[in-house]
């Protein structure tokens, strides 16, 4: 057993409404990766997290009606909220960090500060193109076809007063790790990194936004937020306790041993990140691995593009360790991976209905049927059938512990399921049906069930960071005991010779193709129909009593100049003094169309400036999705109903 430690990573989550199974992929291979290591007795730091800063939340969170902080709160904490989703999907993380978290925005604002100090961020003005769903700044040359190179979306003319990071400082230290070094994986990343951004030339970078308020302040510089790259990817480090005493494991565990990020946030990791651990003064991590992505219908798995997967749906219907041995099995990790519903059923049916659910039920039953449940204490010796399996299953360890060595999660369960086809053809070729007919055979029945025993345990040992709840029934039921480490499954033959089994549920029953595909056909279409945002988490009555809400007659309505969402209210709120409110709703309406109409408003919210204007409240909308786009709509009330009415 190893005493040594190991840091594994996932990248921090930014906040989505709607999860599905593709922001789980990357969390799934990093838990599988992280149970392994602890199975071979490191002490690990498994660390995730959500990033929960940046314009596109501050606008999600003005359209839906809340604040920014509740409407994360709303998706992180609430059910079906990421904290949720790792708890299906029993993720091992040891530490979970939210970029709102208090000793983060600290330590922060004291790493901006020491960039700073050194040298490496000065003011300056950004004037160039944006993408604010990536939240990525781009040069002209970088777009491709005029569009985000990430995301292939629309790119906005971004100007704005900026401090920026010496990034170009740290050019040739950066192509030196890339180029020489084993730092960034697969080897084809590093190609895509060199020729895309070192080769053009790396421009300082843009780390501080002046255009909206939702970020951590610059302490120095109050009227600048933290840029959310700078503040995301510290969350590394300021988890372990640097710049902050919430923690204090920087020692024990950095630099860390792999960042698991996906590909379209390599270049963040591998030159970005270094860059500023460089201007820190702080040691680099071992590795950054880059791995593909989870694509439906030929195309990433977006919200956006209303093509998504529901983890929850699948997990009920199948089981949870199912829907993860179908990740890790199926895909390459380092490739991107086409999802489907068939491939799903199919990768159930063949690996773990027929292969292994068929030969732990098998061998049970016939321990169960040939001895009453537990075998005797001599066995006879070994046939060269027995030493074929035997010694497949003997040598599996090292195998196997090379493959999870390199990342190669499907690779790893490769070589596990050679050895358990191995074993149910062994039955087939040593017929201990037939056997049990002479008791002059008992001996040699006895061993063949030995043998098959001791192949599902070592099996079983090393499926354990892939399916560890099945995995423990499968112990359970063949009479494994405290025999489940990763000692035990190096050499062959540590099961006691009088082993008792007992008979269990079926592990994974065999899904029927057409009958399910048609059913989840049903269910997918159904839930489209009904989609509705996640609740809030609970409030007391007394806090939504503090709410002041009122009836509103619109006097009048107008375009706020330079800005396309934001429209401009006169409002009779009862009072007799005109009341001004400005709401982001310009997409949907047309002023005109609005006067005279009977509104809600929220009227005792802090008066806050909009494109320089005051906005003194906020009209109620309710916000729904359709075609994975976002429709708002005003809460239009009965007319008769008078001007400064309080709802309740």
């Amino acid at each position: 057993m190893s005493n040594e430690k190991f840091y594994i990573t996932t990248p921090i989550y930014y906040p989505s409404d709607k999860l599905h199974i593709g922001h789980a992929y990357c969390t799934v291979c990093a838990d599988a990766m992280a149970r392994y290591m602890r199975l071979r007795g490191f002490d690990v730091m498994f660390l995730t997290g959500t990033d929960e800063h940046g314009q596109k939340i501050e606008d999600k969170a003005s359209a839906a009606g809340v604040s920014p902080k509740e409407f994360v709160d709303s998706i992180v904490e609430g059910p079906r909220g990421v904290r949720d989703l790792w708890k299906l999907m029993n993720i091992s993380n040891d530490r979970f960090i939210r970029t709102t978290d208090d000793y983060h925005v600290a330590a922060i604002q004291k790493i901006f500060r020491k960039m700073y100090d050194n040298g490496d961020i000065y003011k300056g003005k950004y004037v160039g193109k944006y993408c604010k769903p990536c939240e990525s700044f781009w040069t002209e040359s970088q777009l491709v076809d005029g569009k985000c190179p990430d995301c292939g979306r629309e790119v906005q003319d971004a100007e704005e007063e900026a401090y920026f990071f010496r990034l170009s400082k740290y050019a040739d230290r950066i192509r030196d790790l890339l180029e020489n070094t084993d730092f960034l994986e697969p080897r084809s990343r590093v190609h895509e990194m060199v020729n895309n951004f070192i080769e053009p030339g790396l421009e300082d970078l843009c780390v501080s936004r002046t255009s909206f308020t939702w970020g951590i302040p610059v302490d120095f510089d109050p009227g600048h937020v933290v840029y959310v790259w700078i503040d995301a990817l510290s969350n590394y480090i300021t988890a372990l306790g640097y710049m902050n005493d919430k923690y204090d494991d920087m020692d024990k565990y950095w630099p860390a041993d792999v960042h698991f990020v996906g590909k379209e946030i390599v270049r963040f990791h591998s030159i970005i990140w270094p860059a500023m651990l460089m201007s820190l003064g702080l040691p680099l991590p071992k590795k950054v691995y880059g791995h593909g992505w989870l694509l439906l219908d030929g195309g990433k798995m977006s919200k956006s593009k209303g093509n998504v997967v529901d983890p929850y749906l699948l997990a009920e219907r199948y089981g949870v360790d199912a829907l993860r041995f179908f990740l890790l099995r199926e895909f390459p990790f380092g490739s991107d991976g086409n999802f489907s519903n068939e491939a799903l059923i199919s990768r159930i049916n063949t690996d773990l209905a027929n292969s292994l659910g068929n030969l732990v039920s098998r061998t049970v039953s016939m321990v169960i049927k040939y001895f009453d449940g537990r075998l005797p204490e001599s066995y006879g010796g070994q046939e060269p059938l027995d030493q074929e399996l035997t010694g497949a299953a003997g040598s599996l360890r090292g195998a196997y512990q090379q493959q999870m060595d390199s990342y190669s999660f499907q690779s790893a369960l490769g070589e596990i399921f050679k050895v358990i086809a191995r074993a149910n053809k062994f039955i087939d070729e040593t017929e201990p049906w037939r056997l049990a007919k002479d008791e002059a055979n008992r001996e040699r029945l006895a061993r063949v069930m030995y043998d098959l025993l001791e192949t599902i345990r070592i099996c079983t040992v090393l499926l354990k960071p892939f399916i560890p709840d099945s995995c423990q029934k499968i112990f359970g039921q063949i009479g494994a005991g405290s025999l489940t480490s990763w000692d035990s499954a190096g050499e062959f033959g540590a099961l006691p010779a009088d082993t008792a089994v007992q008979k269990g549920d079926v592990i994974f029953p065999r899904v029927d193709m057409e009958q399910e595909l048609r059913e989840l056909e049903k269910l997918t279409s159904h839930q489209e129909e009904n989609n509705v945002p996640p609740v809030l988490p609970e409030v007391s009555i007394d806090d939504f009593a503090k709410c002041d809400i009122r009836v509103c007659k619109v006097l009048s309505c107008e375009n706020v100049k330079k800005s396309e969402k934001l429209l401009k209210f006169t409002l009779d709120d009862g009072s007799g003094v005109p009341r001004q409110i400005l709401s982001g709703i310009a997409k949907y309406y047309k002023p005109e169309e609005l006067m005279g109409k009977t509104v809600a408003a929220i009227l005792n919210l802090p008066a806050r400036k909009m494109m320089g204007l005051d906005s003194n409240g906020m009209l109620l909308s309710a916000v729904r999705e359709s075609g994975g786009q976002e429709e708002l709509r005003l809460i239009m009330l009965d007319d008769s109903i008078p001007a400064g009415s309080r709802l309740c």
